[in-house]
């Protein structure tokens, strides 16, 4: 899993309340067995006209131009400002994996439906909590300003806005370590190999039936 410490990029506002996971990945998507190719895919029933189906090539598409992802002052966006309720429904880990895979590195929200929230910091994508007058400010911020970026500060646990204006958030201490260093599951898993083997070694001998 990709390490978050620090992160500075443009931000694209998504002003809908209750963005639920059909929304995000259709679940026409999901019939991959892969974790790979979900990006194009984001969002699909808002960015295209035309109805989609897995294995379209994109680029002969219709893209709906009132789209916010799909306007030219946001392109290139790796973090989401979004409204409360974000990720609701179904459990589906395709959500992060196509937030992820479009190219956002952070989400900024003022709640999260749990499952999502859990599974984003599982997929590397990191979910942040403010308050809902931060988020109002940042929505008018960014419809003034083209171009509007922030920085995140994971360690320190802060927003910065261009102005200097710092917002300070909360993450659970094992979540911020995890994704500090980069730890996924099995990441986490992997940093006990040693004392596996050892056990696999002391089981083997201990008991070789068991291993015939």
């Amino acid at each position: 899993m990709e390490k978050f410490t620090l992160h500075a990029g443009l931000v694209a506002p998504l002003d809908r309340e209750n963005v639920d996971t059909d929304a995000i990945i259709p679940k026409q998507f999901l019939k991959s067995i892969h974790r790979t190719g979900f990006g194009p895919n984001l969002f699909d029933a808002w960015r295209y006209l035309d109805p989609g189906e897995p294995g379209q090539d994109p680029a002969a598409r219709k893209p709906n131009p009132d789209f916010v992802l799909n306007q030219p002052r946001y392109q290139g966006a790796t973090i989401l400002i979004a409204r409360k309720n974000f990720g609701c429904g179904s459990s589906r880990e395709h959500a992060p994996w196509a937030l992820q895979q479009y190219g956002f590195r952070a989400i900024i929200a003022p709640s999260y439906a749990d499952i999502f929230f859990n599974n984003c910091f599982k997929n590397g994508l990191l979910p942040i909590v403010l308050p809902d007058f931060h988020l109002d400010h940042l929505f008018q911020e960014v419809a003034a300003h083209s171009g509007y970026r922030l920085a995140i500060d994971l360690p320190a646990q802060t927003v910065t806005t261009p102005s200097g204006q710092v917002m300070r958030f909360d993450v659970e201490p094992f979540r911020k370590e995890c994704l500090v260093n980069g730890w996924d599951d099995i990441g986490l898993t992997l940093r006990r190999e040693d004392a596996i083997r050892a056990y696999e070694e002391r089981r083997r001998a201990a008991e070789p039936w068991i291993f015939s």
